[in-house]
C-alpha cells in the first residue's frame, strides 16, 4: 500500500463517501479511513435501523387506531425478533459500503485517524500522506459532566439491546428521546420516562404540534418530565437511580436502564486538528461555504463541522460541493442549502421546514396564519388518527410560503413536498392549483394554503 494519497477521507459515513467515489472516479487515488465500520451513524446506528424498529411498532399504533373499526388483531413486539430484523439490514452494510468502495479504488482503512502535520496523518502506528484531506467524522453523544454518568446507555447501544428493558428512563427531550421513548413503551416496556430540561421537548420544531404529541405521548403511557434538570445516576443492587431537581422539588426515578438523549458535539477530539492547522469552535471545524477548512488543502463537511443542520441528506450536499472544488482546485461550487425539512419519527410524526412563527416574526414578515387540528379530515378518519394538524405561514402579497409544520399520517411525505414547492419558489395559490392523486396525504396540502 502506497503511504501517499491524492486524498484521504477521514470518515466512512454519508459525508466522506460521496466524496472519496467521485474523486477515485476521476482518477485520483484515494484512501478512506474509519475507527468504526463502514456506513457511519445514519445507517448503522441512527436513522435507518432507527426506522426499522419504528416499522415494527407501527403495527401496534395500527392496531389500537383501527380496534372496533373492523380489524381484530391483538399487537405485539417480540423485542429478539425486532432486532434481528434491524439487524438484517444494518450487519450486511459495512461490507457493502467498503467493498464498493474498493470497487471504484477507494484503499479503506480501519483505525483511529490522527494528524501530525498538515499533510499527514498517522493510523495504526502508520503514517500515511495526502495532498489532500476530507474530514467528516459526524458526532458523538456530549458529555453531560454529572455523578454516575458511565451509567448511562447510549443511542447507539440501545439499538443493540439482546432484551427489553422493564423500566427505562431518557436523559433530554430531543428526537432520540422521543422516538426511543414510542419504540420501547410500544414494546411492551412498562415504566418509560423522559426527562427534559427545558419547558417542553423538541424545542426547535413548532409549540402547537409539540403539544399534541406531548399528548400523544402522554396517552400513550410515557411519563414526560419537563424543566428536569438531571443532577447524578447513582446504581444499587442492579437497579439505577436518577436524582432529577424540578421546580417543585428533587425527584427520583428508579430504572433499569438510562439512556443518553441530550444532544451530539462534533466528533473531533481525536484529531490533533492544531497540528494540521485547522481551527474549530463549539459547533466543529470551521468551513467556508465552499467547504474549505483553515488549511487550504483540508475539506470538512456533514456533523463535525460548523455548517449546516446536522442531518444526513446535508451531509451528502456539503461533499458533493467539497468534491467538486477538489477536483476544480479551487473555490468553484458554494453551498447553497434550500429549505431543509425535519421529522420526529413518532407516533404521530411531526414535520417541519422553513421559518418557525417566532423567525418569521422576528424578521418582521407580515404573514397570514393557517392553523387547524385534523382529526376530522378524511386522511385522519381513515387510519383512526387521533391528532394531526397543520400550521403554515403565507407571506402578504406574494404568496410565498414561509414556513410548514405538520402532525399526523403522512407528515413525513408532505414536508417533503411543501419543501420542494418552497425550493420551486411556487406560491400558495399555485400549490392549490396542483391536482393531486386523490384520496391521498399529497391532496391535503393545497387545502393547508
Amino acid at each position: 500500500m502506497t503511504d501517499h494519497f491524492d486524498l484521504i477521507v477521514i470518515g466512512g459515513g454519508t459525508g466522506g463517501n460521496g466524496v472519496a467515489r467521485m474523486a477515485a472516479a476521476a482518477g485520483w487515488s484515494v484512501a478512506s479511513v474509519d475507527c468504526l465500520p463502514f456506513g457511519g451513524t445514519c445507517a448503522l446506528r441512527g436513522c435507518d435501523p432507527k426506522k426499522m424498529l419504528i416499522a415494527v411498532t407501527e403495527g401496534v399504533e395500527w392496531a389500537s387506531n383501527m380496534a372496533g373499526k373492523g380489524l381484530l388483531a391483538d399487537a405485539q413486539v417480540d423485542w429478539s425478533d425486532m432486532m434481528a430484523f434491524k439487524r438484517s439490514f444494518t450487519e450486511a452494510m459495512p461490507d457493502r459500503i467498503e467493498s464498493g468502495l474498493e470497487k471504484v479504488g477507494v484503499t479503506t482503512l480501519h483505525g483511529q485517524a490522527r494528524f501530525t502535520g498538515p499533510d499527514r496523518i498517522e493510523v495504526n502506528g502508520e503514517v500515511l500522506r495526502a495532498t489532500h484531506f476530507h474530514i467528516a467524522t459526524g458526532a458523538r453523544p456530549m458529555t453531560l459532566d454529572i455523578p454516575g454518568e458511565e451509567h448511562l446507555t447510549t443511542s447507539t447501544e440501545f439499538l443493540e439491546l439482546p432484551t427489553r428493558p422493564e423500566r427505562i428512563a431518557f436523559v433530554g427531550g430531543g428526537f432520540i428521546a422521543m422516538e426511543f421513548a414510542h419504540v420501547v413503551k410500544r414494546a411492551g416496556s412498562s415504566e418509560v420516562t423522559v426527562l427534559e430540561m427545558m419547558d417542553r421537548p423538541l424545542a426547535p420544531f413548532d409549540p402547537d404540534m409539540v403539544a399534541m404529541l406531548v399528548e400523544a405521548t402522554k396517552e400513550l403511557g410515557v411519563d414526560l418530565r419537563v424543566q428536569a434538570k438531571v443532577l447524578k445516576i447513582e446504581e444499587s443492587d442492579g437497579e439505577l437511580f436518577v436524582t432529577v431537581e424540578r421546580p417543585s422539588g428533587i425527584e427520583t426515578v428508579a430504572c433499569d436502564l438510562v439512556v443518553h438523549a441530550t444532544g451530539r458535539v462534533p466528533n473531533i477530539d481525536h484529531l490533533n486538528l492544531e497540528a494540521a492547522g485547522v481551527e474549530y469552535g463549539r459547533r466543529g471545524i470551521e468551513v467556508s461555504p465552499f467547504m474549505r477548512t483553515s488549511n487550504p488543502a483540508i475539506f470538512a463537511g456533514g456533523d463535525c463541522s460548523d455548517s449546516g443542520p446536522n442531518l444526513t441528506p446535508v451531509s451528502a450536499n456539503e461533499g458533493r460541493v467539497a468534491a467538486k472544488n477538489l477536483l476544480a482546485g479551487k473555490d468553484e461550487r458554494e453551498v447553497n442549502y434550500p429549505p431543509i425539512p425535519s421529522v420526529v419519527f413518532t407516533l404521530p410524526m411531526v414535520a417541519s421546514v422553513g421559518l418557525s412563527e417566532a423567525d418569521a416574526k422576528d424578521r418582521g414578515l407580515a404573514f397570514d396564519t393557517k392553523f387547524e387540528k385534523t382529526a376530522g379530515w378524511y386522511s385522519s378518519l381513515r387510519v383512526g388518527a387521533r391528532r394531526s394538524g397543520y400550521k403554515v405561514f403565507v407571506e402578504h402579497g406574494t404568496g410565498t410560503i414561509l414556513g410548514a409544520h405538520l402532525i399526523g399520517p403522512g407528515a413525513e411525505e408532505q414536508i417533503n413536498l411543501f419543501a420542494m414547492a418552497m425550493g420551486a419558489g411556487l406560491t400558495a395559490n399555485q400549490i392549490k392549483g396542483v391536482i393531486f392523486a386523490y384520496p391521498s396525504y399529497a391532496s391535503d396540502i393545497s387545502s393547508m394554503v
